[in-house]
């Protein structure tokens, strides 16, 4: 019985390689070019909203924005910073490697390398000295901010941050510091309240410590932050010339005992 014959494979025709080439060159086009806007709404959606990037511009790769701090979806308290702020995104040995800098508050990028998971994200934060920002942006994030409306200099240093993130989940190692820096308040007519200093230390839940530099209205305490969870014990007092101008002050932050004004979150 006769063999048949082996079927031929038909060599590509140049309209083929031609498809194949289109589709390729429209693919690396749509990785090189992809628009800011793609990365706005990836940072919207896991910051559920109390990140905004508005009217974002250039691509996922190089662009600015008018960074934002909002109450979550919805809210109509967002706060931007008074200038742009410019990244760009690279590939690292890692990941990516992500450099921030914005004219008001960054004296030198501030660079983090971004390292995807199978199941989230890992940051590591390039260690900084000393980034300024304005305590009205803190507004932006709701109740009660809105309600203290607060002034003055937010400025924060970090040592060894890294941060890992999965979908409601965010563990914290490393130092940071936050000086806030000669604090107002709408609520109060002492100006400045005073200066005061909060750290964070990273671990299995975060320890937050808070204590007063100096001003009118003393602030302590200590609490821990398992995200999103947080909690945190205080007390504020009033120095004795600064008792009356701070007593509905006082009334606000927490339970009054005495001369004292207990603070409890979470």
């Amino acid at each position: 019985m006769a063999r048949s014959a082996p079927a031929l494979t038909r060599p590509a025709t140049p309209w083929s390689w031609a498809l194949a080439g289109a589709a390729c060159g429209m693919g690396l086009a749509l990785v090189l070019f992809a628009p800011a806007r793609w990365l706005a709404a990836f940072v919207d959606q896991a910051s559920q909203g109390h990140v905004v990037l508005e009217d974002p511009r250039g691509t996922v790769w190089t662009g600015s924005t008018q960074w934002a701090l909002a109450g979550g979806r919805g809210s109509r308290d967002a706060v931007a910073l008074p200038s742009r702020l410019a990244w760009t995104l690279r590939p690292g040995l890692r990941g990516l490697v992500l450099s921030l800098h914005t004219a008001c508050c960054t004296p030198e990028p501030v660079t983090l390398d971004l390292q995807p998971t199978w199941q989230g994200l890992a940051v590591r934060v390039a260690d900084v000295a000393a980034t300024h920002w304005p305590a009205q942006l803190l507004a932006g994030l709701g109740t009660p901010w809105n309600t203290l409306q607060l002034e003055g200099r937010l400025q924060l240093s970090t040592r060894g941050l890294q941060l890992q993130w999965t979908p409601g989940q965010m563990k914290l190692q490393g130092h940071a510091e936050l000086l806030a820096l000669d604090m107002a308040s709408q609520l109060s007519t002492l100006r400045p309240l005073g200066s005061y200093r909060l750290t964070l230390e990273g671990g299995a839940a975060v320890a937050l410590r808070l204590d007063t530099l100096q001003g009118g209205l003393r602030l302590a305490g200590t609490g821990q932050w398992d995200a999103p969870h947080l909690r945190f014990s205080g007390i504020a007092t009033a120095e004795p010339d600064h008792a009356a101008v701070l007593a509905n002050l006082l009334n606000l932050l927490g339970r009054r005992d005495g001369a004292r004004s207990i603070i409890s979150l979470g």
